[in-house]
């Protein structure tokens, strides 16, 4: 149902633990407000993922086919840590599948053989928008987040996240700003050479390996300092995905590759739509400059 609150957030990830990676602590601190609504759309159940825990091996997409329940309670977990009380799958639970993806000449690409209900199905990007409109104009979001053209990290989900949210908010008369997910590069080299030394459980990442952008195009940094906890937990709520480090005040964690990459004090988004401008200074809210009354 809808919301009566004074602002409106709603978020949009392809898989679950996306949200919690990217997202968990502007999650954590929206949440917390009683006058701030979150809404999370998943648009898969991020059945094509590989499993970290060697005991549930058999849960694969290749084996019994199962994750993707598996995954549902593992979002679940990671959402009560957080906070949020409004996850929707988009279409329905089950409705588009995790499609995969392969790498072609060191690029994440579409698989060559697509199932039939896979998310980034050519077909199917009109119904999606359609559905992920629906859920906009019911909650009315102020404020829409979501990834960037290339999807983050150019996994085919997360592209087609990408184009369904921007057409989406287009026609959805609530929305005032869009903003994409992004790791600046000075955070990025900032938490690497935090972490250097550390007594991490796998290999930390080198620079060229993990996603960032350039600083001059970050529009907006969110303190989650006091919402790391929460975001830790959330974290290890996708225990088939990732392991979680800290010590003190360092934190990492790392996928299925054991790549460690580091958690950061600042959640950081680029502005797509909505106030024209990249601002002098960094915004520090979401909700900077809409009016919610």
């Amino acid at each position: 149902m809808g919301s009566n609150a004074a602002r409106r957030l709603l978020l949009v990830h392809a898989h679950p633990d996306d949200e919690t990676i990217t997202t968990g602590g502007t999650i954590a601190r929206y949440a917390s407000d009683p006058d701030t609504h979150v809404t999370l759309v998943t648009c898969t159940l991020g059945e094509q993922g590989e499993v970290m825990v060697p005991a549930l091996a058999g849960l694969a997409a290749e084996a019994a086919d199962q994750l993707g329940g598996y995954r549902v309670g593992e979002l679940a977990t990671a959402m009560a840590a957080l906070g949020l009380r409004d996850q929707r799958f988009l279409g329905g639970i089950g409705r588009w599948r995790d499609s995969g993806m392969t790498v072609v000449d060191g690029r994440p690409a579409v698989p060559p053989t697509l199932h039939p209900r896979a998310f980034c199905t050519p077909a199917d990007r009109a119904e999606q928008v359609d559905a992920l409109a629906a859920i906009m104009a019911e909650t009315r979001p102020q404020v829409v987040v979501g990834y960037d053209p290339g999807g983050g990290y150019g996994h085919p989900d997360h592209v087609r996240a990408h184009e369904i949210t921007m057409a989406a908010a287009a026609r959805t008369p609530s929305v005032r700003k869009v903003y994409w997910t992004v790791v600046p590069r000075s955070d990025l080299a900032a938490g690497l050479a935090e972490l250097t030394g550390a007594d991490l459980p796998w290999r930390l990442g080198e620079p060229g390996e993990l996603v960032c952008v350039p600083d001059e195009t970050v529009t907006t940094r969110l303190d989650v300092g006091r919402q790391l906890p929460a975001k830790l937990a959330a974290l290890r709520g996708h225990a088939t995905q990732l392991t979680v480090w800290a010590n003190g005040e360092r934190r990492a964690f790392a996928l299925t590759n054991e790549i460690g990459q580091p958690v950061y004090r600042e959640e950081c988004y680029v502005l797509a739509a909505g106030r024209q401008g990249i601002p002098t200074t960094p915004e520090r809210d979401l909700f900077e400059g809409i009016e919610t009354a």
